[in-house]
């Protein structure tokens, strides 16, 4: 492909065989055949049946699906129900969240300009956007979205707003000059124009050189639909967790069915009892219950600015290593203000002027004549840069308006991207002063006196270099810097020659400031252990500035711009990331190569952005963050959670959330397993010493269903633990069954299964074996319920608070008295036990909590 961008006016229109009337009806017809139409293009997608259909390739939906088909062939039907109900209400979920996703693309081309206007057979035509072609001349009027890449050909004071392609916030002046450098940035075409983009002021004409998915936002497109989500750090543990499990069970199973047979015990009863001790060893009520904590998460986050659009990415917050933050809006506050001001040949900070000060008053008078922007009613219409002189001047009590009506305007010279200078003729009582404001370097060349305290007199050597140190040192903070000059006139009539023969009042220089909380919230991340990196559309000396100021950069060799990374391969890439902090000048294929380096080097990286360029970028993410106020549909659309606030901040709010919600996951599981666990070896107790079964099937389910579920749930609402994010991000790699958790599990299974034993053969004795059965049932049920207490944290519940959550105290009592009201009335198979009986179940069953406690209050100091 051509690079137009370097070529003059004339040659593009050779190679695209286009004159200056545009293209004739039979040139249009012929092009149609030969590139298409004008649109985007997406692959097939897969349909709603196949999505809900993959949700039951998940593992542990296998696992709880046998486990439904095992209730029916034990004839609990009900309990069947109810764990189909939960396996296709995760599975409607699952396909809603996915459709969702899949409709980034739709918001893509929602961007396009419906209608564009283009000049054919010397006559404007207003056509359908997708029926521009190659080779099609554009016109271009403030308010008119772009429809097609283009080179342009007449610019009168063209000024685009690219930001949604670029990341760039301010509108780019467009030109026709040549641009003859080698690599040139995107930001950087100014004698080009792309799809997406729109028109702030000005008008002007571009021949289109690339249509539909070879344009820019083509390429965008192209690189979303590829883009690969990956599975959370939980998705991939919970896998490797229900294999595991269901290779342990089915071993467990065989195991016990093997000695029953050997035993000379029936082989439909071996088989039975083997089924009903995997009922046991199953988690039925898991993967609801991490769904149903997950949502309660997302609904307090959501109260925290943080929306989170695909459930299970609240738990990847928590792996979080690597944030990767656009500037603009996020990092800083999206809105260009004044920061420091050279006047009377002083350096002041902005909120120093003195308008008692001759000097003072003519710059701030200046600055709001010489100004085409307002600001009223909280609205705010015009150039940014103005905007913030306009800011600025209401800062000190100045209405623009009033200023302007004070000193008419007459007559004004626009700005241009050639002469970078903008000048205006105002009345001065019965004077005509002529304003002038543009570049520094520009301005200096026309100036023959300066005004200062002492009045105004001829410029010296020393007084210009003293200004172009001053700019100097303002442009390396990655200040925006305007000169602003004044000259008295006899007419109103001015143009280009009048510019000249100046008086220097002085320099304005100003930013888009970092958000105050921004610095904060970088110092939080790298105390967590997480880096942030910052990527931009924007220049490298002014991202360097804002990532300085909030400690993103400690070093300016830590800055690259997009160039560089053109010519690294993607080795080299993965191999000096780690060392970069600030990508400025950066494309949207940059910032999945970035995304993608960083991945392969085992971190977890969140990806913010707002514009239609970071949409990849956030799908490729682990996890996408999207701005809520300035973000597009198609960053939203491709993201995993988005910030209503737009604030850097939020994200590190939202991390300290997924590690509390991941800690009270694991605590939940840990909670369902360890009692699961006691079941087990109760079971496995029984059928090696040849004593009758200690549970029935039904007693199984209830314990696994409703008692375990409403305390499982609870842990999970467990007040999140501040002091998470004094740890590092935990490996992705671990699996959720490491040494540690494992044994936890079997030491806190053995103590509930030796009360539960207990209460067994405290039955036996009777000679009755229903009593025996139900006293374990009841110790074991009730034992889990307790035990829930100390699943709350790794910690003692006298350190955490004893009633610093008190669902998990609203879930003990009503699994109590549910228990209790199974026992007095005699339901699912139990016997009416004797008071004595009952207490003793009580007193054994609190057993393991007074255990797990004392060892958590006085022995586990010892252990570390």
């Amino acid at each position: 492909m051509s690079e137009y961008y370097r070529e003059p006016i004339q040659k593009v229109m050779n190679e695209l065989d286009v004159t200056h009337q545009g293209l004739t009806d039979y040139e249009v017809r012929t092009r149609h055949k030969k590139y298409g139409y004008n649109e985007l293009r997406e692959s097939k997608q897969k349909s709603a049946i196949v999505i809900f259909l993959e949700q039951f390739k998940d593992f542990l939906v296998i696992i709880l699906m046998v486990a439904a088909l095992i209730s029916i062939f034990l004839g609990e039907v009900e309990s069947s129900i109810v764990i189909w109900v939960v396996i296709i209400l995760n599975a409607i979920l699952g396909t809603v969240q996915q459709i969702k996703a899949e409709k980034s693309l739709d918001s893509l081309k929602e961007m396009a300009a419906p209608i564009a206007r283009v000049l054919r057979d010397g006559q404007v035509a207003e056509i359908p956007s997708k029926e521009v072609v190659v080779g099609d001349i554009l016109m271009l009027d403030a308010g008119d979205f772009i429809s097609a890449d283009g080179r342009i050909i007449e610019s009168h004071s063209l000024q685009i707003n690219e930001s949604s392609l670029t990341g760039e916030s301010l509108p780019i002046q467009k030109m026709v000059n040549v641009i003859n450098d080698q690599e040139v940035a995107l930001g950087d075409k100014t004698n080009m124009v792309f799809s997406g983009s729109f028109v702030t002021n000005g008008r002007g004409k571009a021949i289109v050189t690339s249509i539909g998915m070879n344009t820019e936002i083509g390429k965008i497109a192209n690189l979303l639909d590829n883009a690969k989500e990956k599975k959370t750090p939980l998705q991939v543990s919970l896998e490797d967790f229900g294999k595991r499990l269901a290779i342990g069970i089915i071993i467990i199973c065989l195991i016990i069915f093997a000695l029953d047979i050997l035993r000379g015990r029936e082989l439909v009863d071996s088989f039975m009892f083997a089924v009903s001790l995997a009922v046991a060893a199953i988690p039925e009520a898991l993967s609801s219950i991490v769904t149903i904590v997950l949502a309660f998460g997302t609904q307090k986050m959501a109260k925290e600015n943080a929306i989170v659009r695909k459930l299970h990415a609240v738990e990847s917050l928590g792996s979080i290593s690597v944030i990767c933050s656009d500037k603009t809006g996020t990092l800083t506050q999206n809105k260009m203000t004044v920061q420091k001001l050279l006047v009377g040949e002083k350096v002041i900070q902005h909120d120093q002027l003195q308008l008692d000060n001759k000097v003072h008053h003519k710059l701030m008078h200046l600055a709001l004549l010489c100004n085409n922007s307002v600001a009223f009613e909280e609205k705010e219409i015009g150039d940014p840069t103005e905007i913030a002189l306009v800011r600025m001047g209401n800062q000190y009590n100045l209405d623009e308006l009033n200023i302007r009506e004070m000193y008419k305007r007459f007559g004004e010279v626009p700005f241009d991207s050639t002469r970078k200078l903008m000048s205006t003729v105002n009345r001065v009582g019965d004077r005509y002063i002529m304003i002038t404001k543009g570049a520094v370097d520009v301005l200096l060349s026309r100036i023959v006196k300066i005004e200062n305290a002492q009045g105004v007199s001829n410029i010296t050597k020393q007084q210009i270099e003293a200004i172009k140190q001053a700019n100097h040192k303002f442009s390396n903070e990655g200040l925006r810097v305007l000169a602003f000059a004044y000259k008295e006139v006899k007419s109103i009539g001015i143009s280009l020659k009048d510019e000249m023969d100046l008086t220097f009042v002085g320099l304005v220089a100003m930013m888009d400031p970092p958000r105050a909380e921004s610095a904060q919230a970088v110092t939080a991340c790298i105390k967590a252990g997480i880096k942030p990196v910052m990527i931009t559309g924007d220049h490298k000396i002014t991202a360097t500035a804002i990532a300085k100021k909030i400690g993103i950069l400690k070093d300016s060799s830590e800055a690259i711009e997009g160039k560089e990374i053109e010519h690294l391969t993607d080795k080299e890439l993965r191999d000096k990331v780690q060392n970069i902090s600030v990508y400025a000048r950066v494309s949207p294929e940059h910032k999945i190569r970035i995304v993608k380096a960083w991945q392969d080097k085992g971190n977890v990286v969140a990806m913010t952005g707002d514009g239609v360029n970071d949409g990849p970028a956030l799908k490729q993410a682990d996890i996408g963050v999207a701005m809520g106020i300035m973000g597009t549909e198609v960053a939203k659309d491709a993201s995993s959670m988005v910030l209503t606030d737009d604030n850097f901040s939020t994200i590190v709010k939202a991390i300290s959330n997924g590690r509390s919600l991941y800690a009270n996951i694991k605590n939940a599981i840990k909670f369902l397993l360890s009692g699961n666990t006691g079941a087990i070896l109760v079971v496995l107790y029984a059928t090696l010493f040849a004593l009758p079964a200690p549970f029935a099937p039904v007693h199984l389910l209830f314990i696994n269903l409703l008692t375990d579920s409403l305390p499982a749930i609870a842990i999970g609402l467990e007040p999140h633990n501040k002091k998470l994010m004094d740890d590092k991000p935990r490996n992705v790699d671990e699996s959720l069954l490491n040494r540690k958790f494992v044994s936890q599990v079997g030491m806190e299974g053995v103590i509930i299964a030796a009360v539960t034993i207990i209460a067994f053969q405290i039955g036996l004795a009777t000679g009755d074996t229903m009593v025996a059965s139900t006293m374990a049932f009841a110790t074991l049920c009730l034992s889990r319920l307790f035990h829930g207490f100390n699943c709350r944290s790794d910690e003692s519940i006298f350190k955490i608070g004893l009633f610093s959550n008190l669902t998990v105290w609203i879930a003990f009592l009503i699994g109590f008295v549910l228990l209790n009201t199974v026992l007095i009335v005699g339901l699912f198979e139990v016997a009416i036990l004797s008071r004595p009986q009952l207490l003793m179940v009580y007193g054994l069953a609190i057993v393991p909590l007074i255990i797990i406690q004392v060892d958590r209050l006085f022995f586990i100091k010892n252990r570390h």
